[in-house]
């Protein structure tokens, strides 16, 4: 299975960043909450390190601090070449399906919905 982190980020202000295990890089969402319980718009971010799964600490260039909210893994249940996203994720801390949907150059529509427990 694939996995995911949630880091939360403090630079330039309070963020999380949504990172998928694709191959040998994280693909990175910004979030405005971890995550949100209302559709939100998320950030396309450029592709981070593997390492960015285990790591939390400074980051460099002076960019704040990350440290992980959840990790776990996820599945993906609908890929819509590359314009919509549907995933489940299974974390320790928040499981659920993840849906973005890409609206325009880096903007992306997120709904969370959170497993029934």
């Amino acid at each position: 299975m694939p996995r995911y982190v949630i880091l939360e980020h403090d630079h330039p202000e309070l963020h999380w960043d949504l990172m998928l295990e694709i191959d040998a890089a994280l693909k990175t969402w910004r979030l405005p909450a971890p995550p949100p319980e209302q559709p939100a718009t998320a950030l396309a971010l450029g592709n981070h390190r593997i390492d960015y799964l285990e790591y939390e600490g400074p980051v460099s260039g002076d960019r704040g601090t990350v440290k992980r909210w959840d990790a776990g893994t996820y599945e993906a249940l609908d890929w819509v070449e590359s314009n919509e996203w549907v995933i489940e994720l299974r974390g320790a801390r928040w499981q659920g399906t993840v849906q973005l949907q890409h609206y325009y150059g880096k903007t992306w529509s997120l709904h969370c919905t959170p497993a029934s427990r």
